[in-house]
C-alpha cells in the first residue's frame, strides 16, 4: 500500500466537531507537520488563494460545511453558500495554483437518501445519490463538483461519505447529546416522521483514526481520474466489469474498480514554456517562483526589448509554447518596463529612455509576439488616471478597462497611458493593470509598503491595489487560458497611503 507524506496541510472547518478530532490527532502525531487553519470565509477567494501561496500548502482536508439540518429552516440559501460555492472556491484556486498533492473532500452518506429500517446491505460508493433535503443535495453537489475538478484538471481527490458521528466536544444540538440532555431533565424526545428512519454512528475517534489512514495510506485517487471507468451488474452475480474487460469478483459488498497496474498515468495536461522578461525584476522573480512551483518550464530572456533582432532570436532559440487540442501557440511574459531608479521622479530627467523600453520596446516585443503568432502578457500599470467630476473621489464610482487615461501628470504615466493606447490595435495581447503592488514579501525594496515607508511625505489619496501573492498566480491561469484584452489587476475596494503606514506602524514597527 501507496504512503503519503503531507508537509502543509490546510484543514477548513478545523473548529467543527469532526475536524478538531482530526486536527487534534495530527498534532499529536506528526510534529513535522504544518497544520493550517484560520479564521475567515471559505467563499473568500482572495483568502483562500493567499493561504495557498503563502502557507505553500500541499494538502487539503475540506471540512468546512453547514450540516445541522434543523438549521435548515432559518436559512437554508447559507447551506449553498457553504457547501456549494465555497467548496468551488476552493476547487478553483488548487486549479490555479497547481500545487496541491492531495485533497481529501468530507462528504456524507446522506447524499444516498433514506435507509429503510429492514435493510441487510447498505449503500455501496457507486449507488445512485437521492438527498432528500437541502443540506444533503447541497453535499451531493459538491461532491459533483469535486469530481469534475478531479476529471478535467487531474486534482488527486478523495472523497469519504461518513456516518453520523457521535462523542466529546459535540454540539449540543446534535441527536444523541440533545436526546440524553432531554431525557435527564425528563422532557419528551422529538423525532422526524413517524421515527422508523435508520441511522449509523462512528465514534468521532475511529473518525478521526479514520482520516489519518486516510491521509497517508489510501491509493485511491488514481482510479477517479482515469478515463471511461464504468461498472457493468451481470444479472444474478456480483462482477463488474472494467473497460479493459477484466471481470473481478467481489463477495460481500459491491466496489469501484480500480486499475490493477502500478503506475498510473493522470490525464493529459497542458504543456507550457513561458518566456519571462524582468531577470532581475520583482514581478519576474515572483512568477519564477510561481512557475517552479507548478512546474511549468520558463526562460528569461537575454533579448533587449529595443532590439528586434534579438527577440526574434530568444523565440526562436527558447521556443515558448503551450499546447492543449489547440494549434501551437506561446506565452511571453512582458514585466520589464522602466519605473524607478530610485524612484519614479527618474523618468522625468531620462525621457528619452523612458519611451525607448516603455513604448518602443513594448511595441516591439508584441510586434515580435505576433508573428509568431505568441500571446503576451503585458504587466501595465493603473497609474493612469486621476479623480475627476466622472469620478469624484470617495463616490466608488471606478475606471473601467475602456476608459481613456485621464492622468499625465508624470512622465512615466505619459508613456504607458501612450503604449496602452496602441496597444489595442494588437489582438495577441493581454494586459494586466497593476496598482500600488503588495506582497507580504516587506524585504523587497520595490514592495509599494516598503517603498513608502522611507518617503518623507505620501499624498494621502485613496487608490486601488494589487495584493500580488493573490493575483499573479491569476496571471498564469488566464494565460493558459488565452485570455486578451485589457484587464484592471486589482483587488476590490480602495486604500490610501495613510492607511496602509498606519497598519504598518500597528502590525510592523510601532516606532514607525
Amino acid at each position: 500500500m501507496a504512503t503519503y507524506t503531507p508537509k502543509n496541510i490546510l484543514i477548513t472547518g478545523a473548529a467543527s466537531f469532526i475536524a478538531s478530532h482530526v486536527a487534534n490527532r495530527l498534532i499529536r502525531n506528526y510534529l513535522s507537520y504544518k497544520i493550517v487553519f484560520v479564521k475567515g470565509d471559505i467563499s473568500s477567494a482572495g483568502l483562500v488563494n493567499y493561504l495557498l501561496v503563502a502557507e505553500s500548502i500541499d494538502t487539503i482536508m475540506h471540512f468546512a460545511a453547514q450540516t445541522h439540518v434543523n438549521n435548515l429552516f432559518e436559512n437554508n440559501f447559507e447551506f449553498t453558500k457553504n457547501n456549494i460555492h465555497g467548496t468551488h472556491v476552493l476547487l478553483e484556486a488548487c486549479k490555479v495554483t497547481g500545487q496541491i498533492r492531495r485533497f481529501i473532500h468530507v462528504s456524507t452518506d446522506e447524499v444516498y437518501g433514506e435507509t429503510d429500517e429492514d435493510v441487510i446491505v447498505g449503500n455501496h460508493e457507486a449507488s445512485q445519490l437521492l438527498p432528500t433535503n437541502p443540506y444533503s443535495a447541497t453535499k451531493a453537489g459538491a461532491e459533483m463538483l469535486v469530481m469534475a475538478y478531479s476529471r478535467s484538471y487531474g486534482l488527486p481527490v478523495i472523497t469519504t461519505r461518513g456516518n453520523n458521528v457521535y462523542g466529546p466536544n459535540q454540539f449540543l444540538e446534535k441527536l444523541i447529546l440533545k436526546f440524553i440532555l432531554l431525557a435527564m431533565r425528563g422532557k419528551t424526545l422529538p423525532i422526524h416522521r413517524d421515527g422508523s428512519n435508520v441511522r449509523s454512528y462512528l465514534h468521532c475517534e475511529d473518525v478521526a483514526e479514520t482520516f489519518e489512514v486516510i491521509l497517508h495510506k489510501v491509493g485511491c485517487v488514481a482510479g477517479a481520474l482515469l478515463p471511461h471507468i464504468r461498472m457493468l451488474m451481470i444479472p444474478g452475480s456480483r462482477h463488474f466489469e472494467s473497460e479493459k474487460g477484466k471481470v473481478l469478483s467481489v463477495s460481500n459488498t459491491l466496489r469501484m474498480i480500480v486499475p490493477t497496474s502500478k503506475s498510473f498515468i493522470s490525464p493529459l495536461k497542458p504543456s507550457f514554456k513561458f518566456l519571462i522578461y524582468d531577470r532581475t525584476g520583482w514581478i519576474g522573480g515572483i512568477l519564477d517562483q510561481l512557475c517552479k512551483k507548478q512546474c511549468i518550464p520558463f526562460e528569461y530572456g537575454r533579448g533587449r526589448l529595443k532590439n528586434r533582432a534579438s527577440l526574434m532570436a530568444d523565440i526562436q532559440n527558447i521556443k515558448p509554447t503551450h499546447v492543449f487540442n489547440i494549434r501551437v501557440k506561446g506565452v511571453t511574459f512582458n514585466a520589464a518596463g522602466v519605473t524607478s531608479r530610485p524612484n519614479i521622479d527618474w523618468c522625468e530627467s531620462h525621457r528619452t529612455k523612458t519611451i525607448r523600453t516603455n513604448v518602443v520596446g513594448t511595441l516591439t516585443l508584441v510586434d515580435v509576439c505576433r508573428q509568431h503568432e505568441l500571446l503576451m502578457m503585458n504587466f501595465a500599470t493603473g497609474c493612469i488616471f486621476e479623480y475627476n467630476a466622472a469620478h469624484p473621489q470617495g463616490s466608488g464610482i471606478g475606471f473601467k478597462e475602456e476608459g481613456k487615461p485621464n492622468f499625465i501628470g508624470s512622465f512615466y504615466s505619459k508613456t504607458k497611458a501612450m503604449v496602452e493606447e496602441l496597444l489595442r490595435e494588437y489582438d495577441n495581447i493581454c494586459t494586466l493593470k497593476v496598482r500600488m503592488p503588495i506582497s507580504s514579501d516587506l524585504n523587497s525594496p520595490r514592495n509599494f509598503i516598503t517603498k513608502i515607508s522611507c518617503y518623507n511625505k505620501v499624498v494621502n489619496i485613496p487608490n486601488g491595489m494589487t495584493i500580488l501573492d493573490e493575483l499573479l498566480p491569476m496571471s498564469i491561469e488566464m494565460a493558459k487560458r488565452n485570455l486578451r484584452g485589457i484587464w484592471n489587476f486589482t483587488n476590490p475596494g480602495v486604500v490610501s497611503h495613510n492607511e496602509i503606514l498606519e497598519m504598518y506602524k500597528t502590525y510592523i514597527d510601532p516606532n514607525f
